[in-house]
C-alpha cells in the first residue's frame, strides 16, 4: 500500500474540486443567480422552456432548486406571482416551495426528535400546501411534476394509501417513466415510511424490468438497497431481503452507469450510491472506477447517512485507493488509466495570508511535505501558495478531506501564535478557511447558484473573524457573508474590512502569482528527517528565506567572540596550557565567526 498508494487513483479529480450538490447546468445556475438578486427573468425563461419542450426530468431539477432558492432569498418569485398570478412555473414552484417550507420547520431528523410544536406548524402548512398544488395541477394539466410534489405532500402529511394511489396514477399518466416521481414514491413505500422492505424492492425491481434502455428508473432497485442496507436496521443475513437481490440491484446500477460519459452530473445521484455499495460488497476495483465516473460531482446522499457528506465522499475514496493499493503486487505496477472524467474540471486555486513574516512561516512549514513558495506582505504579514510539483511526496498525494494548501495551513499554523486565511477562487465560487494554532475556527463559500448562508450561521463566522482579526464591529462582515452575487467583490472586500494585505492582482485566473512577487521565495519539499534536521537550524531552503536577527542575539555572539579569541590566542602561545583548553576556544571562535557572517551576508 505504501509503495503504490499515491499512484493508485492519482488521476482522480483533485478533492478541492469536489463538490457536493453544485448544480452544474449553466443556465440554471444563472436562473439561481438572477433569482438570489431579485430578478426572476432568467428562471421564468427557463422553466417555460422546460414546460413547452417537455423536458419533465429537467423541469423537476430546476422546479427543486429554484424553490429552494426562493426558501432562502424571498421576494422574487413574490413579485413573479404578483406580476402573473397564472403562471403555471410560477405556481409550480411556489408548490415546491410549500413543502420545503414545512420541512425546514420539520428537519429530517426521525420522528422521536422533532417537538410537538414543529410537528403542529409542519401539518399547518402542508394542509395551506393543498391549494398551491391543486392550482399548479390545473394550470398545465399534462405535466407530471406538480404530481411529483403532490407524492411528496402526500408522505408528509401521513396520507392513506389510497390518496397515494391517486397521485400515483395521475403522475404515471402524464409521464410514465419519469424518474423524480418514481423516486418519490419509493420513499413513501420504504419501510421507514409507510410502506415495507419487501414492498419498496417489489416496486424498484418492477419499475426498472420495464424501463428502456439507459434509463435511470435502472437504478431504482439500488436506491431501494442503499435504504434496506444503509438506512435500515433490518439488514441481516436472515433478514428480509435475500443477499441475491441487492447483488442484482448493485449489478444493473453498474450496467446502467455505462451508458453515461465519465463525469455526467445527470448520472451522479444513482453512482454516488453505487459507490457506497461496492464499498460495502469489498469491490474495491469497481469501486474506485466508479470514482473516476463520479468526477467531482458529490451528493449530500447517501454520504449523509453516515456523517458529513463532502468529508465522507473523500475519506471512503481515499480508502478504496489504499485498497486497491494494498491488493497490487509489491514489484507490480498498478494499472494505467486515461482521466476522462476530470477533464473538464475548473482549476482550484487558493491563496494563504499569513500574520507573520516569512521567515517565521518557513520555519512554521518546513515538515509540511510540499512546496510553497512564500512572499513578503504589507504589515509584517506573508502571502503563501502551493507551487506545482511534478513527482509529489506520499503525503501530499494521499492527503483527504480538504484542499491541499488548506491541510498545510492546518499544519503550519499548529502552535503558532499567528493565524492564517486560506482564500480559494474555483470557476465562479470563492471562499476562505480561517486557521488559528491549528484548527480551523470560521469557513464560508460564495456560490452564486446555492442558496444564501442562513443569518445564524454567518453571524457565527464573522464574530469569529472579528474576534481573531480583531474587528470592533462585525456586522459589516455579517453583510458581505449574507449574499451569493459577485463573489470577487465580497471576498476581496471581506480581505479589506479584516486590514490584511490586498489579494494579489491575478489571483483565480492563474496559478503561481507569487513567482514574480517582490521577495518571494521558495521552501522546498523535504522529507520528515531532513524537516526535523532543519528545524534545528538557520537554513530553511532553497534559495534560503532571511532570518532577521534580534539585537540580543548580536550582542550575545559578539561578547563571546571577545572572549573565546583572546582565550584561543593564549592557548596557542602558552606552552603550559593544554591541547583541549586550547581546541575549545578556537572552535568556538571559529563557530561565532561563521554565525555572524552568515547573518551578515543575509542583512545585505
Amino acid at each position: 500500500m505504501l509503495r503504490h498508494g499515491s499512484a493508485v487513483g492519482a488521476d482522480l479529480p483533485p478533492d478541492e474540486a469536489v463538490t457536493v450538490d453544485a448544480v452544474a447546468d449553466p443556465t440554471l445556475r444563472a436562473a439561481l443567480a438572477a433569482a438570489a438578486s431579485g430578478d426572476a427573468g432568467p428562471a421564468r425563461e427557463l422553466l417555460a422552456q422546460t414546460r413547452l419542450d417537455a423536458q419533465w426530468e429537467r423541469r423537476s431539477g430546476c422546479v427543486s432548486e429554484l424553490a429552494e432558492c426562493a426558501l432562502h432569498s424571498p421576494g422574487w418569485l413574490e413579485g413573479w406571482l404578483a406580476a402573473s398570478p397564472e403562471d403555471p412555473d410560477a405556481m409550480l414552484v411556489k408548490a415546491d416551495l410549500c413543502i420545503q417550507q414545512a420541512w425546514e420547520i420539520r428537519t429530517g431528523h426521525r420522528a422521536s426528535h422533532v417537538s410537538e410544536d414543529q410537528f403542529r406548524a409542519f401539518f399547518t402548512l402542508l394542509e395551506d400546501a393543498v391549494p398551491v398544488i391543486a392550482a399548479a395541477a390545473e394550470l398545465n394539466p399534462t405535466d407530471p411534476v406538480p404530481w411529483e410534489v403532490a407524492l411528496t405532500h402526500a408522505r408528509g402529511i401521513q396520507a392513506p394509501r389510497e390518496v397515494f394511489d391517486t397521485y400515483w396514477a395521475q403522475a404515471v399518466a402524464r409521464a410514465p417513466h419519469h424518474y423524480g416521481c418514481h423516486a418519490t414514491a419509493l420513499q413513501y413505500l420504504c419501510d421507514k415510511w409507510y410502506g415495507s422492505h419487501e414492498e419498496m424492492f417489489a416496486f424498484a425491481e418492477r419499475a426498472a424490468e420495464g424501463a428502456l434502455p439507459g434509463s435511470k428508473l435502472h437504478a431504482l432497485p439500488l436506491m431501494a438497497a442503499v435504504e434496506y442496507e444503509v438506512v435500515s436496521d433490518d439488514s441481516t443475513e436472515d433478514g428480509p431481503i435475500g443477499r441475491a437481490r441487492v447483488e442484482a440491484a448493485v449489478t444493473r446500477a453498474l450496467e446502467l452507469s455505462s451508458w453515461y460519459e465519465p463525469g455526467d452530473p445527470d448520472a451522479a445521484g444513482f453512482r454516488n450510491h453505487l459507490a457506497l455499495m461496492l464499498i460495502f460488497a469489498e469491490r474495491w476495483t469497481e469501486a474506485l472506477e466508479v470514482f473516476r465516473a463520479i468526477g467531482v460531482h458529490a451528493r449530500s446522499f447517501p454520504w449523509g447517512y453516515v456523517g458529513e457528506a463532502r468529508k465522507e465522499f473523500l475519506e471512503f475514496r481515499l480508502g478504496v485507493r489504499m485498497q486497491v493499493a494494498s491488493q497490487t503486487p509489491f514489484f507490480g505496477r498498478p494499472q494505467p488509466t486515461t482521466p476522462t472524467a476530470a477533464a473538464s474540471v475548473p482549476a482550484p486555486r487558493s491563496l494563504a495570508i499569513a500574520a507573520a513574516p516569512p521567515h517565521e512561516v518557513a520555519e512554521a512549514a518546513l515538515m509540511c511535505g510540499v512546496s510553497l513558495r512564500i512572499a513578503p506582505a504589507p504589515s509584517r504579514m506573508s502571502y503563501v501558495e502551493l507551487v506545482p510539483d511534478p513527482s509529489p511526496g506520499r503525503r501530499a498525494t494521499l492527503a483527504a478531506g480538504e484542499e491541499l494548501l488548506t491541510a498545510v495551513a492546518d499544519n503550519f499554523t499548529t502552535g503558532e501564535k499567528w493565524p492564517a486565511l486560506v482564500l480559494r477562487r474555483t470557476d465562479d465560487r470563492y471562499g476562505f478557511t480561517l486557521f488559528l494554532k491549528g484548527k480551523p475556527v470560521a469557513s464560508h463559500l460564495w456560490d452564486p447558484s446555492a442558496p444564501v448562508t442562513g443569518h445564524t450561521e454567518a453571524t457565527a463566522t464573522a464574530q469569529a473573524l472579528a474576534a481573531v482579526f480583531p474587528v470592533p464591529d462585525p456586522r459589516p462582515l455579517l453583510t458581505l457573508l449574507r449574499g451569493t452575487n459577485d463573489p470577487a467583490r465580497r471576498q476581496s472586500e471581506l480581505v479589506t474590512a479584516l486590514k490584511l494585505p490586498l489579494v494579489p492582482a491575478g489571483f483565480g485566473e492563474r496559478d503561481e502569482i507569487l513567482a514574480d512577487f517582490p521577495g518571494a521565495q521558495l521552501l522546498a519539499r523535504r522529507g520528515v528527517f531532513k524537516g526535523i534536521r532543519d528545524t534545528m537550524s538557520t537554513d530553511l531552503g532553497t534559495p534560503a528565506i532571511p532570518v532577521p536577527r534580534p539585537r540580543r542575539w548580536w550582542v550575545l555572539r559578539i561578547a563571546a567572540l571577545t572572549v573565546m579569541v583572546p582565550t584561543a590566542v593564549y592557548g596557542w602561545w602558552s606552552p603550559d596550557v593544554g591541547w583541549y583548553r586550547t581546541v575549545v576556544p578556537t572552535a568556538a571562535s571559529l563557530f561565532y565567526t561563521l554565525q555572524l557572517r552568515k547573518a551578515w551576508a543575509q542583512r545585505r
